[in-house]
C-alpha cells in the first residue's frame, strides 16, 4: 500500500522525500502490532509512501468548510476497486455531502481534490485532453485547475482546490483517508486530525506531542 501523490517540482532535501526505508520499517512494525487496525494502517503508510512535499489545499471561506477544515480524522473510504492512467472517478468524501475526485494522471500518479469549485461551488471536471496532465475544469466561470497541483490556471476561482489524501492498497484499490488545509503538508494535516485520539500512531508519525499523549495515556 502506498501513497501516490503528485511529486513536487524540484524537490530540495527532506526527509519526506525518500519514503521507501521508511515505508518499509512502518510495514515491520505494524505487522508485528497485532493492535494496529487497518485504519491505522492506512493512516501511517499515507505519510510516508509518495511525494508529501505537495501540499495546497485551498478551502472557500463557507463554501468547502468540510474539505480540509475539520479536527478529526475521517473514516477511510474506498474510492475505487482500480484506477488506471487516464481515469478520474467521482465520488464522496469526507461527508455524504462533500463532492471529490480522484484521478490517476499519466503518469500513474493518483490525485484526489474537492470536486467544488472554490468560486461558486460549482461542480469540477477532469478533461484528459487538455495537457500532458489534463486539467480541472469548472464550466460554470471557466475555471481552470492544474491536475497535478489543484492551483488555479485560469478564470475567477480565488483559491487552489482543495486535496484529497488518497492511498492504493497492495490489491490495486484506492482510498481516500484525509484532507488538508492550505498549503499543509500531508503528515502535518493527518496529526491534527488524529490528535490525541491514537497516540501510538501519532509517535509513528513524529507528531508534536506524540510522546506526552502516549505517556499520559500509560500513567
Amino acid at each position: 500500500m502506498s501513497l501516490t501523490e503528485p511529486p513536487a517540482a524540484a524537490p530540495g532535501p527532506d526527509p519526506d522525500s525518500a519514503p521507501d526505508e521508511a515505508a518499509r520499517y512502518l510495514r515491520d512494525r505494524i505487522s508485528a502490532d497485532s493492535l494496529t487496525t487497518r485504519r491505522d494502517y492506512l493512516r501511517i503508510v499515507a505519510t510516508v509512501s509518495g511525494g508529501l512535499a505537495v501540499g495546497g489545499v485551498g478551502v472557500a471561506s463557507g463554501i468547502l468548510h468540510r474539505h480540509g477544515d475539520s479536527d478529526t480524522l475521517p473514516e477511510p473510504k474506498k474510492v475505487a476497486d482500480r484506477l488506471a492512467p487516464g481515469e478520474s472517478v467521482a465520488f464522496r468524501f469526507p461527508g455524504d455531502e462533500d463532492r471529490a475526485l480522484a484521478v490517476r494522471l499519466p503518469d500513474r500518479s493518483l490525485v484526489g481534490y474537492s470536486a467544488v469549485c472554490t468560486h461558486l461551488a460549482c461542480a469540477v471536471l477532469w478533461r484528459e485532453d487538455r495537457g500532458a496532465d489534463g486539467e480541472l475544469y469548472c464550466p460554470c466561470h471557466e475555471g481552470v485547475f492544474d491536475a497535478r497541483t489543484g492551483e488555479v490556471t485560469a478564470g475567477p476561482p480565488p483559491r487552489p482546490l482543495p486535496r484529497v489524501i488518497l492511498t492504493e492498497d497492495t490489491d490495486g484499490s484506492v482510498w481516500a483517508v484525509a484532507t488538508a488545509r492550505p498549503g499543509e503538508p500531508t503528515r502535518e494535516a493527518l496529526c491534527r486530525q488524529i490528535g490525541t485520539s491514537l497516540p501510538e500512531t501519532a509517535g509513528r508519525l513524529g507528531c508534536p506531542g506524540a510522546d506526552r499523549a502516549t505517556e499520559s495515556r500509560r500513567t
